[in-house]
């Protein structure tokens, strides 16, 4: 039986950040769609939440869209020489220039990347008539290859824009990705190699019920979480406690804090409880954090009927799949960013966590399945 969207749950961090999505210039329906909430009841949180960055701070969305054209004017000047000539030492030809244009036309005009790169308008179009119908249908497959590898903010590699280009029926193998896309000078974000830590403190062992079996044959059956650090300027280091299911690999609850307390891993577990509803006896697998193997964790654990699993000390591969989110996590989104303060922090892992990861973020070990899809379709069938 399909579950009827108008009964969930919504935290008030939840309500707060669309409000604040709202008046930061997102459209009502835009923000429906992505997140999977009706109109009338953004429109209902609008009344009951104020907007942060009233008064003199307040910035409109008119404001906002001047500044970020003026932002990708300059950008197209800065970028289109660094792209079109590579090293500087390195000699370009006008059939290089050319084909530069040609992938980039879409993301630069073609008018202003001519006269950057000191190539007359009419050398460009000849070119353009004299590509071979392999050469115009490599052009048009990067094309594509840009907007999926844009629209993932840089996230996707090859394996999943070769998937996204079979699935808009485009016959293109694997090889043929990874050379348009090496040839357009396409990569994914790079990610920083793991390296556990241990703690020297002394903990006390606590039953590993887990024991490394991340299998599972539906959602809300086991639980992973851990807390993360993440770096503002203004606020210096602030705390993610994530909760993740197992099966659909979806971040069900979790809480931004500038202090790591119990208080940041109850509510990151509240939030998961309150909108999953699972059934009594899952297991919830965790470090030995001290907020983790706290008296007030337990007794919530105990409250909501959870079987409590913890990692062996100094052993990451116990808890690997949460571990794997994080570097996710750090790779597409953190690493990339200078977050000004606690404030813009929250609200961009609220963009990343909601809207990207849970959503439109496609996981190859979900058979290119987002988490969000994979839940929908359990509970469609069940």
């Amino acid at each position: 039986m399909k579950q009827n969207s108008t009964n969930k749950k919504y935290n008030e961090d939840f309500k707060r950040t669309i409000v604040d999505l709202y008046h930061s210039g997102h459209k009502v329906k835009s923000l429906s769609s992505e997140y999977g909430i009706s109109e009338v009841t953004i429109y209902k949180w609008g009344k009951e939440f104020t907007p942060f960055g009233e008064g003199e701070k307040a910035i409109t969305p008119k404001e906002v869209a001047a500044m970020q054209k003026e932002m990708l004017r300059l950008k197209q000047e800065n970028e289109i020489p660094k792209k079109g000539y590579g090293h500087i030492r390195e000699k370009i030809d006008v059939a290089e220039l050319n084909q530069f244009i040609e992938t980039n036309k879409e993301k630069h005009p073609i008018q202003i990347m001519c006269e950057v790169l000191n190539i007359p308008r009419s050398t460009y179009y000849s070119y353009k008539k004299e590509a071979s119908p392999r050469e115009n249908e490599n052009q048009q497959i990067t094309k594509r290859i840009m907007q999926i590898h844009m629209g993932s903010k840089g996230r996707y590699g090859a394996p999943k824009i070769h998937f996204l280009l079979r699935s808009e029926g485009v016959s293109i193998s694997l090889k043929r990705t990874q050379r348009l896309m090496k040839k357009a000078d396409i990569r994914s974000i790079t990610r920083k190699k793991f390296r556990p830590q241990s703690s020297k403190d002394r903990v006390i062992e606590r039953p590993n019920i887990l024991d490394q079996d991340f299998t599972t044959t539906s959602s809300n059956e086991k639980w992973v979480a851990d807390i993360t650090y993440i770096h503002t300027l203004r606020d210096g280091w602030c705390y993610l406690a994530s909760v993740l299911d197992l099966h659909s690999k979806k971040i069900v609850g979790y809480s931004f804090s500038q202090n790591r307390t119990v208080g940041l891993v109850l509510h990151a577990l509240e939030n998961a409880y309150v909108t999953q509803k699972p059934a009594k006896g899952f297991v919830l697998h965790t470090d030995l954090g001290t907020q983790y193997t706290s008296q007030d964790f337990a007794q919530r654990v105990e409250e909501y009927h959870i079987i409590h699993s913890c990692s062996k000390k100094g052993c990451p591969y116990d808890n690997a799949c949460m571990e794997s989110f994080h570097v996710i996590l750090k790779k597409e989104e953190v690493n990339h960013v200078t977050y000004i303060d606690y404030k813009s922090a929250k609200l961009a892992l609220f963009t990343y966590l909601e809207d990207w990861y849970n959503r439109k973020r496609i996981h190859g070990g979900l058979r290119y399945k987002t988490p969000q899809a994979v839940e929908d379709l359990l509970r469609n069938v069940s």
